[in-house]
């Protein structure tokens, strides 16, 4: 009978070693999994803020030219250069 227990003891042992290799594996692949994703992740993150870097570049040239103009729309020339872009004309004597 010791022979039969010996059978299964070692039987059993082949399926443990090969369940725990199964999982093993299974654990390995899920993590690498995870791993991509955060790469995808942080890949989307990055073009995102570069995306959003770009937009506030371009918004702040915008806000700079925009203060410039207002500059010279208030002074005399300015208004001058805007009364004729409406349709005034000089007096003619």
């Amino acid at each position: 009978m010791s022979k039969r227990q010996e059978g299964l003891t070692e039987e059993k042992m082949r399926k443990i070693a090969a369940g725990a290799t199964v999982a093993g594996v299974l654990l390995v692949l899920f993590l690498i999994v995870i791993l991509i994703i955060q790469f995808v992740q942080m890949g989307v993150a990055n073009a995102q803020s570069s995306h959003l870097s770009d937009e506030i570049d371009r918004y702040t040239e915008l806000l700079e030219k925009g203060e410039q103009d207002l500059e010279f729309y208030k002074t005399q020339s300015g208004l001058y250069y805007l009364a004729l872009q409406q349709g005034w004309q000089t007096p003619s004597d």
